[in-house]
């Protein structure tokens, strides 16, 4: 476990870098979710193994979240969340204490639920991240940040689950560099036989595609 020091807190998060990696994805959580996420780490491990190096971070630190767990509140705050994973995307580039090889790798964000809003604000403010990937996320929590983003995006939804996949779609129209993959038989979790793996695989690929080397 590694500790990210922003002006505003400090977060816990899991760091994993392969040889020569391609790049580096933060994880951004949401809708009460956490770094312990076992669909986000077994996404992760997935890229790992793609040669892709891999952040899983708490966006809230541990007394945020002990008050996102009675009010719920917190994990809607795109603001704050766009925030911490603006600062991170900073603190990457100019590489981790802990892990000062992180500068210049290109940076992908990949963010779940809520989390998808704050990593779509966060490539629109910060025009240097290569590549996002949003998996059953919120983009449409975005709102006015959807056409400043220029990074080419992903966006990653259960064809079992109508009523995000309505709102991807819909967002879709409105971002620069898009393109939209229906998981079918998939519900909002990716729990069936088979969908988180599709999830990986696709992940792995944009990615790769994208942050490669400065691809």
């Amino acid at each position: 476990m590694i500790t990210l020091r922003l002006p505003d807190a400090e977060l816990n998060g899991d760091l994993a870098i392969p040889d020569d990696p391609a790049g580096m994805v933060v994880f951004a959580h949401g809708s009460g979710s956490s770094r312990l996420s076992p669909r986000n780490r077994a996404v992760a491990e997935g890229l790992n193994a793609a040669g892709i190096g891999t952040l899983l971070l708490d966006l809230l630190t541990e007394e945020e979240e002990q008050v996102d767990r009675v009010t719920a509140a917190l994990r809607f705050d795109i603001e704050l969340l766009t925030s911490r994973l603006i600062g991170t995307v900073d603190a990457l580039a100019e590489g981790l204490e802990s892990a000062p090889h992180t500068a210049g790798l290109r940076i992908g964000l990949f963010g779940a639920s809520t989390g998808a809003a704050a990593a779509l604000a966060a490539a629109a403010a910060r025009p240097d991240v290569g590549a996002v990937v949003s998996r059953g996320g919120r983009p449409d929590l975005a709102g006015p940040s959807l056409p400043r983003v220029r990074a080419p995006v992903l966006l990653i939804v259960g064809g079992a689950d109508p009523e995000v996949l309505a709102l991807n779609e819909q967002a879709r129209t409105r971002l620069e560099a898009a393109e939209l993959h229906v998981v079918s038989g998939a519900t909002h979790l990716f729990e069936e036989p088979g969908a988180l793996e599709e999830v990986t695989m696709r992940a792995a690929d944009w990615f790769n595609r994208h942050l490669d080397h400065g691809a």
